[in-house]
């Protein structure tokens, strides 16, 4: 175990470090070039995220011990200082290759904030849980928006789905909550979405066509992760089953900061989002 205060003196060491520039006379930038990586990972692995971030713009040399290898012990130590047991123990995060993904994750799930007043993030810190509310549609938004970019992310529902269970993208303006059983994601301008009840897409209070475009399109089956793909240089949504692609489900999306979202009506209902970063085909 780490005595205690080990911790700020590491950052304390980090801080004294990446003082100066290229023509510091202090020497500081002569102590960051020669710092050994082990060494480096060490201290690293006391810091915060936001901290690291910090540190990657202090020389190519700490860019590289950061960069180098996802599954360091810097990511694991800091994967489990702020991940769930929930989380890394069960299958939810399978489909991430390393530790750096996972924290990755985490920071891109569902808002405790962000939420309607009848929803509430599980301790697992991806999964939603919606309480059983009569006459009330609800939903929850990501902590984090893309406003550029190619990102992807996983969505599974656990439980009955109701009349209306959608999945998409919001902007920050679109609500979460309203009253009566609706496609809430989808009702306005301000949002997109999927209804996997009745495979309808649904943008600005209209049904947009049928999804995947194809005859007998099969149902949603209980527990199947679904991907939504975002590109925000063509500015499209797409989605995959099964490794799939379903195609384009929506073109000309705004140049704004749109988040990954859901919305539900039944009571119970659990729903799992994971941010995979980059989708693999670039």
């Amino acid at each position: 175990m780490a005595a205690p205060g080990l911790g700020a003196r590491a950052a304390l060491v980090v801080a004294g470090c990446s003082g100066g520039g290229a023509d510091d006379d202090s020497g500081s930038a002569g102590i960051r070039a020669w710092l050994p990586s082990r060494v480096l990972e060490l201290v690293f692995s006391y810091l915060e995220l936001l901290e690291l971030q910090s540190c990657t713009l202090v020389c190519k040399h700490w860019y590289c011990s950061l960069q180098g290898d996802e599954n360091s012990e810097v990511w694991q130590s800091l994967c489990a200082r702020s991940l769930a047991g929930e989380a890394l123990c069960t299958h939810i995060l399978c489909n991430l290759p390393s530790y750096k993904a996972k924290v990755r994750a985490f920071q891109h799930a569902f808002s405790t904030n962000d939420c309607s007043r009848n929803v509430y993030i599980k301790k697992n810190g991806f999964t939603s849980h919606q309480n059983p509310i009569a006459q009330s549609t609800d939903g929850a938004r990501t902590k984090i928006g893309f406003s550029e970019g190619h990102h992807a992310w996983e969505v599974w529902w656990e439980g009955p789905l109701g009349t209306v269970a959608v999945i998409g993208i919001a902007t920050k303006r679109a609500p979460m909550q309203c009253q009566g059983y609706v496609a809430l994601l989808g009702s306005d301008e301000q949002s997109w979405g999927w209804n996997l009840v009745d495979n309808n897409l649904l943008h600005n209070g209209d049904v947009n066509g049928s999804f995947p475009q194809c005859n007998n399109a099969p149902k949603y089956q209980i527990g199947e992760r679904i991907r939504v793909i975002l590109d925000m240089e063509d500015k499209t949504l797409a989605s995959e089953r099964g490794y799939e692609f379903l195609v384009v489900a929506f073109r000309e999306l705004p140049k704004a900061c749109l988040y990954p979202a859901v919305s539900a009506v039944n009571g119970n209902i659990e729903v799992t989002l994971v941010y995979l970063g980059k989708p693999l085909d670039g």
